[in-house]
């Protein structure tokens, strides 16, 4: 595991204005993604209107036949397909047309627990993972496709079930805010409180250990339906064979793509010197100039990196690693490739 895992915080000597912009996000800042998601494209498919599903599987996983509209019965429509009640209410022969279901619903779980806030140059790795969010909302929801999501600190989550509509859309970025400006050093290890979002969820069965990753994924596998496609953002620091298992229970009936963060700092140690760092409850010093202690940390964050790599690689799954530095319309584009 990462020497840096729930370790570190960084402390910003910018600008206010800026320092919000880079540190916490805003609604508006989310809003605006939206002209940029237009220019993204997101896979979908089109809906087609028929009497009924034939005898061929379909492709597209866990869509099935939606109920669309009754119209007057023609020569060579199935029997099968008949509206008896409207046929009896109106004296005249109706049939059933149905729309198969083509567009995929989109559950995006947005991880903003306390290892997300750091960075260390261009913005914090909460504010990274709540961009892309909001980016892959507005990109589902300009494809006319049904999006809702999970967003998860350590003290809690909500969710929200997908919706064809930008209400939902609005919802879920608000609800991306309210966690990401919830998050602060000075409230690590204790029980945060965002007073004005009162449904916040917590562990019922563990009300004393933090909400974590697994319990986003077994959420996921509780809300997701048969053919969602699930977009998992996070650092991916608590990962373990538990959080492979409920990615593979996922992707079993669901497509499941990941976006992992990281900052340029975790990957490699600071210049040698003496360091004092906090997780906002206690402090320490870093010593980074035994040749020793750079090599150790080296080999334990590549073999952390390839870990992951290899499990997502065996599982299937699309996986694609954003550099703090790196726009998240960058990524989207290289994600977008992968994801059928």
């Amino acid at each position: 595991m990462p020497l840096f895992n729930r370790t570190v915080q960084a402390t910003s000597s910018q600008s206010p204005a800026v320092e919000k912009s880079t540190v916490y996000c805003s609604v508006k800042e989310l809003m605006l993604l939206r002209f940029e998601a237009m220019a993204l494209k997101m896979p979908s498919a089109r809906r087609s209107v028929r009497q009924q599903s034939g005898v061929h599987r379909s492709p597209f996983r866990g869509r099935g036949m939606e109920f669309s509209e009754v119209r007057l019965y023609q020569p060579g429509d199935d029997v099968r397909s008949i509206d008896w009640r409207v046929t009896a209410r109106r004296q005249k022969p109706h049939t059933k047309l149905f729309h198969e279901e083509r567009e995929r619903p989109i559950l995006i779980i947005c991880d903003q627990s306390i290892s997300q806030f750091f960075g260390s140059t261009t913005t914090f790795k909460s504010v990274r993972a709540a961009q892309s969010a909001a980016l892959l909302a507005w990109m589902a929801i300009e494809k006319g496709d049904r999006v809702g999501g999970i967003v998860f600190s350590d003290n809690g989550h909500h969710e929200l079930k997908p919706a064809r509509s930008r209400k939902t859309v609005m919802r879920f970025i608000n609800i991306i805010a309210d966690f990401n400006q919830a998050l602060s050093v000075k409230k690590t290890g204790q029980q945060a409180k965002i007073d004005h979002r009162p449904s916040l969820h917590t562990s019922s069965d563990k009300p004393d250990q933090p909400f974590t990753l697994n319990d986003a994924l077994l959420e996921a596998q509780r809300i997701a339906k048969p053919g969602t496609l699930i977009f998992i953002l996070s650092d991916l620091l608590d990962f373990n064979n538990a959080t492979e298992q409920h990615i593979q229970v996922l992707s079993k009936h669901n497509d499941v793509a990941v976006i992992r963060n990281y900052d340029a700092l975790e990957i490699k140690l600071p210049p040698p010197g003496t360091y004092t760092v906090s997780d906002g409850a206690s402090i320490r010093s870093l010593d980074t100039q035994s040749p020793s202690s750079q090599e150790q940390y080296s080999r334990e964050i590549h073999a952390f990196n390839e870990r992951l790599s290899k499990a997502m690689s065996r599982m299937g799954i699309p996986y694609i690693e954003q550099d703090t530095v790196v726009p998240p319309n960058t990524i989207m584009q290289r994600l977008m490739k992968f994801v059928i």
